[in-house]
């Protein structure tokens, strides 16, 4: 399997670009994302053959299509580590974690069938564990093999930190340097990252908001001397390893929700950066039967505007709101190039014309309008995509709605994505929505719907109360650059 950048590297020359050369890294050389020449196929007796797989061999069977460079026999001992009852131990009390992703019917009446697929059963109680316990044991295999050394550098609306930090530390020859936007995480969130000791771990609250913190993750990664010589690697989802760890759930999630392969599902996916329905849009390219993904986002609604309209429209850090589903606090999603690349047929050079156009007029407009920047958005349906927004209010009567109806509590961005499917609901197509977290990270909205406090797994009683580790920081990127420099040594 040989990789491209979005914006065109490695398309016309002679080098292939593997998944091994790839992993530990970021953006490619040019500033785009990288993806493979071509999706694999999965076939209709593939998918039967994976309905009776455990989740560790259905992750091996999805990812040994994409990273076709590492021993098969690697591959599979490094998903049987991390795919385990032991590491995702946190079901809820009616749900077994031997199954790391159950499904729970919430409703099913009039034709219509509403599923929460569980997603946040790893060690810091949000859906990136499915990638990043993954993605930190590739990691170490790699380095490993090379008796190599990685800096990794990243940035967080809130999960995405805890969960790389949790699965970095203590690894050998691996140091993490996470940026979050100061005091705009839940106070459970800020804990679970702040009170970490670890030697290897080093925490930035950057003063701003996470496009910020993610602009500067970009422009250290595009300076390609200094990426280089610092062993920098990326954890976000622009890291293309991520993506495929989460392509597995897509395919978890609908073998078991059918009992054949004539019928489709389809999912709803809270989203602030894209990557995670970015997963799901390539389960989809792959031949997975999904009717629809429909993208559920909060006040910060950059990605429902462009499915409603065509336009993407990307805020400034004074336009982007806080709110109380904190991680999708996003206005500028990476991800999305990947699928502008998908549909614009994997034109390069206008995906890097485009997104060049969002760094100096802050969006570019397919709609097809007299002066628009092309019509593709009349090809957007062919993709399967929806959107819908969901605010404050919304959270809070979802959250209800859901502990009343259907005996459970969930998580801020959770109940975001519950509230945009119950729109989208279609006739005898099951709609599955991926759970984010789980409801104690958001405890201050849980007490505000419910007045009450949200239940925490044993070992998070009083994470709030340890001591915190962290640096505050400007958005310059001359001094984050000065002290990984101090912090390294290299």
């Amino acid at each position: 399997m040989h990789y491209l950048s979005t914006r065109g590297y490695a398309a016309s020359t002679d080098s292939s670009v593997q998944f091994s050369e790839i992993l530990l890294g970021g953006l490619a050389p040019d500033g785009g994302l990288y993806l493979p020449k071509a999706y694999p196929q999965v076939t209709s007796e593939e998918l039967n053959a994976w309905r009776s797989l455990s989740y560790a061999d259905l992750a091996f069977e999805v990812l040994r299509k994409f990273a076709t460079d590492i021993p098969e026999a690697d591959l599979k001992a490094i998903t049987a580590k991390t795919y385990t009852a032991e590491v995702y131990k946190n079901a809820r009390k009616d749900e077994s974690a031997q199954a790391i992703t159950p499904l729970r019917t919430l409703e099913e009446k009039n034709g219509k069938k509403l599923v929460l697929q569980a997603l946040s059963n790893g060690p810091t109680l949000a859906f990136k564990d499915m990638a990043m316990q993954l993605l930190g044991n590739l990691f170490e295999y790699a380095l490993a093999k090379n008796n190599a050394e990685l800096n990794i550098f990243g940035a967080t609306s809130g999960d995405t930190g805890s969960a790389a930090e949790y699965a970095m530390r203590g690894k050998k020859g691996i140091r993490v340097f996470m940026l979050s936007p100061h005091k705009k995480m839940s106070a459970f969130q800020t804990a679970q990252m702040f009170s970490l000791q670890d030697p290897n771990i080093f925490n930035i609250a950057v003063d701003g908001v996470f496009d910020d913190c993610q602009d500067m993750v970009k422009a250290v990664s595009n300076d390609l001397e200094f990426k280089n010589r610092q062993k920098i690697g990326t954890v976000n989802s622009i890291n293309w390893a991520r993506v495929v760890a989460q392509v597995v759930y897509y395919f978890r999630g609908y073998l078991a929700a059918t009992t054949s392969n004539d019928q489709q599902v389809s999912f709803t996916v809270p989203s602030g950066n894209f990557g995670n329905i970015c997963a799901g849009h390539i389960a989809r390219m792959m031949g997975l039967p999904i009717a629809q993904l429909v993208v559920a986002t909060n006040e910060n609604d950059v990605l429902d505007e462009f499915f409603r309209t065509g336009i993407y429209r990307v805020r400034k850090s004074a336009e982007t709101y806080h709110t109380t589903s904190p991680s999708m606090d996003i206005s500028k999603a990476s991800n999305f190039e990947r699928f502008v690349y998908d549909l614009l047929d994997g034109d390069t050079a206008r995906v890097k014309a485009l997104f060049k156009k969002v760094e100096t007029e802050g969006g570019f407009d397919l709609s097809g309008a007299s002066g628009s920047d092309g019509d593709e958005f009349n090809k957007i349906a062919q993709f399967g995509f929806a959107s819908g927004k969901s605010v404050h209010a919304d959270r809070l009567q979802t959250i209800r709605r859901v502990e009343k109806e259907y005996g459970i509590t969930v998580d801020t961005h959770t109940a975001d994505g519950i509230k945009v499917a119950l729109e989208h609901l279609q006739d005898n197509v099951t709609m599955i929505v991926l759970e984010t977290a789980l409801p104690a990270k958001f405890n201050e909205t849980i007490q505000e719907a419910l007045g009450r406090d949200a239940e925490r797994p044993s070992g998070f009683e009083n994470i709030e109360s340890l001591p915190q580790r962290f640096e505050v920081m400007g958005t310059d990127v001359a001094t984050m650059k000065a002290f990984i420099v101090q912090h390294t040594g290299l």
